[in-house]
């Protein structure tokens, strides 16, 4: 494990992004993964300016964009057996599929809600088989929408109708989503109601589909499976608190909770900095542990450590952005991370990198323009201007 967060804590800055005329927070990203090559060739991100930037992963080269959306877009995922294939969730009630291959600005697959639908959260599952999309709440309901995502590139832009929705399980926003990495059939939400469900959508109906509830006694802003064979589940919280429960102890005596933080600002010392908000947390699988990733206004990117007997800081990633830190990917292949900010900045990390001063002079006089016309963190501008 010290040599994991050894890696961690060595994490340089390999490649930057060159900025967009149009700057914009960068909200969700996700690598490809690697399944024809060796390593994953494309970085996707979801833009506030409702548009999809893909990238390449190596260079940071801008490729392509996609911005026919109408709503906010929510969450961005590459397929998992087809690297060219990238999906989006929208507020207008629809998720979009996308072939990067293709010149055209269409999608060629789109997945329609319900007429009140606004889908805030999504994922699909680790066969591509299905995709699942969370609602906010409408009147006094709120849905998990489900579609069989089978077939997408060969149907032209047909619009799929869902599959089936789950209805009780929540009463609030549906804010998160995800799949577990190895099983099909299971999926654990998060809510606003504070509630962490896990389903198996194997079962014929919502009720017996639900293994599990975990109370996180507050809005669910993260959520993630860890543990060998990913049998836990963990969330964050809007107040920047965190949970994480062992779901192979349900049928035990043994308590499912492993730790419970009501805010980790001030379950971790930092020297010399402080914690301003969580972004996520990452699984490490070779090395078996859990690390969040926090940061500060300006920037700044805190990796903190996992255990059941607390949290503890790993390493502090400075220099990159220059604005809060909204959005991450960890690329396991490659030992790499990729962030996102406010700052408009996609930064590519790598253990040991060395970044070209030349550029990074460069893109910081961007950067401070950007903040300027987008006014994020006046404070940070005047303390800098000195």
């Amino acid at each position: 494990v010290e040599k994991i967060e050894e890696q961690l804590a060595s994490l340089r800055i390999a490649k930057r992004s060159t900025l967009s005329e149009e700057p914009a927070y960068l909200l969700d990203i996700d690598v490809s993964k690697p399944a024809q090559s060796a390593s994953s060739r494309f970085v996707a991100v979801s833009c506030s300016n409702k548009s999809i930037r893909v990238y390449n992963r190596e260079t940071l080269n801008f490729l392509r964009e996609y911005s026919s959306h109408p709503g906010i877009l929510n969450g961005v995922r590459f397929a998992h057996a087809c690297d060219s294939i990238v999906f989006s969730a929208c507020s207008d009630g629809t998720v979009k599929c996308w072939d990067i291959r293709l010149a055209t600005q269409k999608a060629v697959q789109i997945f329609s809600g319900y007429p009140s639908n606004v889908f805030i959260s999504f994922d699909i599952n680790c066969s591509d088989l299905i995709i699942c999309a969370g609602t906010e709440k409408f009147e006094k309901d709120t849905f998990l929408v489900f579609w069989d995502a089978r077939g997408i590139t060969n149907c032209g832009s047909a619009t799929k109708e869902p599959l089936g929705v789950y209805s009780e399980s929540h009463n609030d926003d549906i804010t998160r989503i995800c799949f577990h990495p190895i099983e099909s059939s299971l999926l654990v939400s998060g809510s606003t109601d504070g509630l962490v469900n896990v389903f198996d959508i194997n079962k014929d109906n919502e009720d017996d589909a639900l293994i599990s509830t975990c109370n996180s006694d507050s809005s669910v802003s993260f959520i993630g499976w860890s543990g060998k064979d990913h049998k836990q589940v963990y969330c964050m919280t809007h107040d920047e608190g965190f949970c994480w429960w062992d779901i192979a102890q349900l049928d035990t005596e043994e308590p499912i909770t492993l730790l419970h933080v009501l805010d980790v600002r001030d379950a971790v010392s930092i020297e010399n900095d402080t914690l301003h908000y969580l972004v996520g947390g990452l699984y490490h699988e070779k090395a078996d542990k859990l690390f969040l990733i926090g940061g500060t206004s300006t920037g700044n990117i805190h990796l903190i450590s996992c255990g059941t007997d607390g949290l503890s800081l790993v390493g502090t990633l400075c220099g990159g952005h220059s604005a809060t830190v909204r959005s991450f990917c960890w690329d396991l292949a490659e030992e790499a991370l990729v962030t996102g900010g406010e700052d408009a900045q996609l930064l590519l990390w790598k253990p040991r990198a060395v970044e070209r001063s030349l550029t990074k002079k460069a893109s910081m006089k961007i950067a401070s323009s950007v903040q300027k016309r987008v006014r994020v963190h006046n404070s940070s501008l005047k303390s800098r201007k000195k």
